[in-house]
């Protein structure tokens, strides 16, 4: 049986915690389970709440040194050089759009169970945290439009989980607001130069070459208007978007200003780690026990080294997915 480490991100401000004191009843293994000092500090929890469930609360090194290793934000993780090859890294590691991570996972002779691609009947099964992602995307936006939501017209690029929580923080504040589906590209590009904010939310298919907005076409944007890509997949679907901090959230090109920090629910915490343990809770016992259902062995992407999901060998081989398939 496995042993599983959890590790704190190093990530700005990123204080989401993967599994509380409270859900750890629900997990039968707890003693294969190893905690690092202070883990749960930064949503209410110290370490002994740890303890009485029955779990190890270690060093950093030791929790690192476990069979599988689960940390929330395993692409920016800081450690891959230092640790023994053969991991199972368990969180969200977005190895098709992080070439750097992948690589390392794939020199490291890893496994990679991917967070963002577990699915259960055909639904994201922690969606919450992406509608947090657009809340709170629009939330610290608006900070630095200079005007108020109820004063703005805002356009919304993409149709799922993160756009409706944008959506939902925008009807709440009083913005006008229109939703363009992916597939209404030409219709949304045509019409930008409306809206004092324009928020993508649509991840961007890493085999496309071109993008939806180009740095030409801000000079179409109102004065003053504003890009919040919730997405932030670097100078793919926003050609002039590259990934902010929470402490640094924006940047300005051509006079349009562009937020595009990459862990807004990191914002909201206590909110995400409560949604987010329940969820988790179940999956513990699977993966210690090499017992993963079909969604799980679905979010499998990269397996002791070899890839297994067919858009990360053509991100990195510059080719189509067609091409991969074939």
């Amino acid at each position: 049986m496995k042993t599983m480490g959890f590790v704190i991100s190093h990530k700005n401000r990123e204080k989401r915690r993967a599994l509380l004191p409270e859900d750890l009843p629900r997990v039968a293994n707890r003693g294969q389970l190893f905690f690092e000092r202070g883990y749960g500090l930064a949503v209410g929890f110290d370490d002994e709440d740890y303890r009485r469930q029955g779990v190890h609360v270690v060093s950093r090194e030791e929790a690192l040194a476990c069979d599988c290793i689960c940390d929330m934000k395993l692409g920016d993780a800081d450690y891959l050089d230092r640790i023994a090859p053969g991991k199972l890294f368990f969180g969200w590691a977005h190895a098709v759009q992080d070439l750097d991570f992948a690589t390392a996972a794939i020199e490291g002779g890893h496994t990679v169970l991917a967070w963002e691609e577990i699915y259960e009947n055909g639904r994201y099964v922690f969606y919450r945290n992406r509608e947090v992602a657009g809340e709170a995307a629009i939330l610290q936006a608006f900070l630095y439009l200079g005007k108020m939501p109820y004063e703005s017209r805002v356009a919304i690029y993409g149709r799922g989980h993160t756009s409706k929580g944008a959506l939902r923080i925008l009807n709440g504040l009083g913005a006008e607001t229109d939703v363009y589906k992916w597939q209404q590209e030409e219709l949304f590009r045509a019409h930008i130069g409306e809206y004092d904010m324009l928020v993508n939310c649509c991840m961007w298919d890493t085999s496309r070459t071109d993008h939806l907005l180009y740095r030409k076409d801000l000079k179409r944007m109102k004065k003053g208007a504003m890009i919040v890509d919730v997405s932030c997949d670097a100078q793919m679907g926003i050609e002039t978007s590259h990934p902010t901090t929470i402490d640094h959230p924006v940047y300005e090109v051509d006079g349009v200003l562009h937020y595009a920090v990459d862990n807004t629910p990191a914002m909201f915490p206590i909110t995400v780690s409560r949604s987010f343990s329940r969820i988790l809770a179940p999956m513990v016992d699977l993966v210690l026990e090499d017992r993963l259902t079909k969604p799980l062995q679905r979010a499998v992407v990269i397996q002791n080294g070899e890839i297994l999901d067919s858009r990360i060998a053509a991100y990195r081989e510059g080719r189509s997915l067609a091409e991969a398939a074939e």
